[in-house]
């Protein structure tokens, strides 16, 4: 990967959410990402982990531009996107799609399944004729049949609204997809399913992705490299396998200790391990966030915020622990 130039490069990515601001009202901003940095490389899924309201999702959707960020850079494909307009970036969306969490609500009810799939193709310029041919080829690589092309969303299960979002994704060709969370309002039964077309799109049509999730192992089994989230930052990232076999940071560890075991004989070492409060996305915090629910937490932890620093080839981590070696 080292000689290949990243597809998406973030560098510094921070987005802010401020409330209103009045006289009396000074209320510091939500720092929902800050000060995030990480390459996705042609061809590979990139995934991204960590609790809920630990920024994933911002994250995501700022990459996409579908938010404005606070500061940062991100460059798609050599281009850097952070600060380009609306009317600079249309070009660019149709190399750039996403997957939403809840196929329920992402799909427009009062369209249907070949309008849906049409839409965005008609916004990008293609003709009528190439629309309905794409959309009956997408309908067949996602397991469903041009006999669907008329129904409406309410007329399928949850599964099959996902395999029309993912079909609607795809329908203008693109080089990168986000996939924010598509697998956790499905079935534990269908998510192998959409995991599996999902490989097989990436396949046949060398697609990159930044695969966000909760479901730790379903994430290790489809990426190639993994970063850890905590409040906002980036605390660990590394190819899938030494994330799990050789896990750095204490958040890391106890993350993967939280991941169920159906054998009661197995031994939970780090299960209880975090304690403490939250310090939440509005504080200044000097130190390290995790600095108070850490059990192997130093004084500098408190005090001096850790930078990424690489431990072996590939994995990096932000942690003092590693700077003290």
């Amino acid at each position: 990967m080292q000689d290949v130039k990243p597809l998406v490069r973030v560098s510094g990515l921070r987005k802010y959410f401020h409330s209103q601001q009045g006289w009396f009202n000074k209320t510091p901003p939500v720092k929902a990402v800050d000060g995030v940095s990480f390459d996705i490389y042609p061809g590979e899924t990139y995934g991204l982990v960590g609790e809920s309201g630990c920024g994933k999702s911002t994250l995501g959707r700022s990459v996409l531009r579908l938010f404005d960020i606070t500061d940062g850079e991100i460059e798609f494909a050599g281009q850097n996107i952070a600060n380009m307009s609306d009317k600079q970036l249309k070009p660019l969306r149709r190399r750039m799609q996403a997957i939403f969490q809840d196929p329920y609500s992402s799909l427009n009810p009062g369209m249907t399944v070949a309008q849906l799939i049409a839409e965005p193709m008609k916004i990008h310029g293609y003709g009528k004729a190439q629309r309905e041919a794409r959309t009956i080829e997408l309908l067949e690589k996602v397991g469903l049949k041009a006999e669907h092309l008329n129904r409406f969303p309410h007329e399928f299960s949850g599964g099959q609204r996902q395999r029309i979002s993912i079909a609607r994704a795809l329908s203008v060709n693109p080089e990168f997809v986000l996939c924010d969370e598509p697998l956790s309002a499905l079935d534990v039964s269908v998510q192998a399913q959409v995991v599996n077309i999902l490989q097989d799109l990436q396949q046949a049509l060398g697609l990159t992705y930044l695969f966000i999730a909760h479901d730790l192992s379903m994430v290790r089994h489809i990426s190639d490299r993994i970063g850890v989230m905590y409040l906002g930052s980036l605390v660990e990232e590394a190819p899938a396998e030494m994330l799990y076999t050789e896990p750095a940071h204490p958040y890391t560890r106890a993350l993967l200790a939280s991941i169920p075991v159906a054998d009661p004989h197995v031994q939970m070492l780090e299960r209880g391990g975090i304690s403490g409060e939250l310090p939440g996305a509005i504080s200044d915090w000097p130190g390290c966030k995790f600095a108070n629910r850490c059990p192997r937490a130093m004084d500098k932890c408190q005090s001096q915020s850790p930078v990424m620093q690489e431990i072996s080839p590939g994995h990096r981590v932000a942690c003092w622990l590693f700077e003290e070696k």
